[in-house]
Order: structure tokens, then sequence, then C-alpha cells
């Protein structure tokens, strides 16, 4: 692959960009210790869905999570903690975006929800360098429904196979292949960055 093979990177957001604390506070919660496996049941929670694609409250989300996945907790404790979820950028992640946007157009394909990007959206400066922006509340959609890929690639105006995704979940790279996507799994920036090399569309 070189860059002329692409026509966009599109970047997720926690995990590959931010720090994301929510896998091991959620894998103590709901006693899971393996990280796929609580991402395949997190992604496939109907409570989770409903709130990520703009369609419940943040009240609704966590009384239905923490019911449908028997939490310890009540809904006020969880709502609480999973607003601290996501942190900030992780470090050079605003410099792997910028060198990216050097070569090709460079957006952000990601699950959030109103707690969350309320809280960060005029926080972080690398949420402002992206070219395109597309996110599950406001779409009415998520990963990894075919959906939100179909629709990613006609707002683009690109054939499917010229969309490069990096994310850090394998539902969603899966799903992302599926729909005809180039997509790499990566954890974190040095992740990123190592297959962005890789793939030729960075410099060593």
């Amino acid at each position: 692959m070189r860059s002329a093979d692409i026509d966009i990177v599109l970047f997720d957001l926690g995990g590959v960009l931010f720090d994301f604390g929510g896998v091991p506070a959620m894998k103590a919660l709901a006693a899971i210790d393996d990280d796929d496996e609580l991402w395949s049941r997190w992604l496939t929670c109907r409570w989770v869905r409903a709130f990520e694609r703009g369609d419940c409250s943040a009240d609704a989300f966590a009384a239905g999570v923490v019911d449908d996945w028997q939490l310890q907790i009540d809904a006020e404790t969880f709502l609480a903690s999973f607003r601290s979820w996501l942190g900030g950028p992780l470090t050079g992640a605003e410099e792997l975006v910028a060198d990216t946007k050097r070569v090709l157009p460079v957006g952000c394909l990601s699950n959030t929800n109103t707690v969350h990007w309320t809280d960060t959206e005029g926080k972080w400066s690398i949420l402002r360098e992206f070219d395109v922006r597309f996110l599950s509340f406001e779409m009415g959609c998520v990963k990894p429904d075919h959906e939100i890929f179909e629709r990613v690639a006609q707002t683009l105006g690109s054939e499917p196979n010229r969309i490069l995704f990096l994310d850090d979940n394998r539902i969603n790279t899966d799903a992302a292949r599926e729909a005809d996507f180039r997509a790499v799994r990566v954890k974190g920036v040095d992740g990123a960055r190592r297959a962005l090399i890789e793939l030729r569309i960075l410099s060593e």
C-alpha cells in the first residue's frame, strides 16, 4: 500500500489516540478477565448501543447497564465512573495526526456519546485537527454495524477500499474489512504509527 492508494486515514479515538480507562474499570465491575470478551459484550449491549447512537439519556443508559450486567453498584455511581473513562490524548497523538495530515486527509470514526464528547470537545486541540469527524451519537449508528461504514464511505465519496481505518478493537476492524475498508487493529499511538509506516504512508 502507498499513500496514493488511500484517500483518507480514519482514527478511532479511545485506545488509539486517547487514553481509555473503561476496559480495566468495566472488567473489574463485570468480573470479566478477557479484553476481547468484554468488548464483544460491551459493543453488543443494547444500552451501550442506544446511548452511543444518541437514542437514550445518560441516566437511562447507566440504569440499563447496571441492570443488564447485574453490577453491584447503583446507576449514579456507575455514571460518575463512566464519565472518567475517557482521558486525554496519549503521548505523541497530536504529532501522529499532524504527520499523517501532511500526507493525507485525516478523520476520526468513534463510538462516543454526549457525556464523553461534551466533556472533551473543547478541551483538546487535537479534535479540531481532523478534516472530518464521524461520531456515533451524531450519526445515529455505531461500530461494528455495517451501516456506519457504509455511511462513512458515502459521505466521503470514496470507494471503501481507499479508506484506511485504525482501531484497537478486533470486532470493529473485522466489521470494517467486511465492509471493504482497509482496516488495521492497532494499540495506542505507537501501534498506529507502526502500522502507518508498514503501510508506507509514513516514513521512519
